[in-house]
């Protein structure tokens, strides 16, 4: 069976937003800077459509972000729109025409919504019936690849009280938000054993396994 994995940055006092996430803000008050680490990497930069760009000991974690997924996982929140029912024309996300999955990717919402098929092999599906759902649908599209679960805080917590993820990379970057959307809250019997500790320009990466 296909793993489901997390790669995502916090900073050093446990926040992966800042607060005051919105539609214009996303991560909130000073989240954007939580990936100074990952956007001038060539590897970013090449998943985005660019070119140029940095290597060094932080690449392989950013190639790893969606390296062997065959399938995405993310909230509402992650996708873009807003909160409450789509609009009758709804906007198509953060993501812009070619998003960088290429493949699909499955957003959990409590409000139904056809699917949304954009460029580079990237097609939205919308999910209602919680998380177990979204995995098993994401397994079936990813097949004998991995799941990678996009976020944010709230649906990595549903899934790691759950234990379903079986990977999650935390990237820590010494940086201070001091309020926002925590990584660590409301996991239950949650138990994570770590396996690697990598330290890159800016940020230390922890890799962790279900124990």
């Amino acid at each position: 069976m296909s793993k489901l994995k997390l790669n995502i940055t916090m900073s050093i006092d446990g926040f992966v937003a800042g607060p005051g996430q919105s539609v214009e803000q996303p991560l909130g008050a000073g989240g954007e800077d939580l990936h100074d680490w990952l956007i001038p990497l060539k590897a970013f930069r090449e998943s985005h459509g660019s070119e140029g760009g940095e290597v060094n000991a932080n690449t392989p974690f950013a190639e790893d972000i969606l390296a062997g997924a065959g399938a995405t996982i993310m909230g509402r929140n992650m996708f873009g729109g807003g909160p409450g029912p789509w609009s009758e024309k709804p906007w198509q996300g953060y993501w812009g025409d070619n998003p960088p999955y290429h493949h699909p990717v499955f957003v959990l919402t409590s409000h139904p919504r056809a699917p949304l098929e954009l460029q580079g092999g990237t097609t939205f599906y919308f999910v209602t019936d919680g998380i177990e759902s979204a995995l098993e649908q994401a397994r079936a599209a990813a097949g004998d690849q991995d799941v990678s679960l996009g976020g944010g805080a709230s649906v990595a917590q549903q899934y790691l009280a759950a234990g379903l993820l079986d990977e999650l990379v935390v990237s820590i970057v010494p940086l201070v938000l001091r309020d926002g959307a925590r990584l660590f809250e409301n996991l239950g019997d949650a138990k994570l054993a770590q396996v690697e500790s990598v330290e890159g320009p800016g940020v230390t990466h922890i890799r962790y396994v279900r124990a």
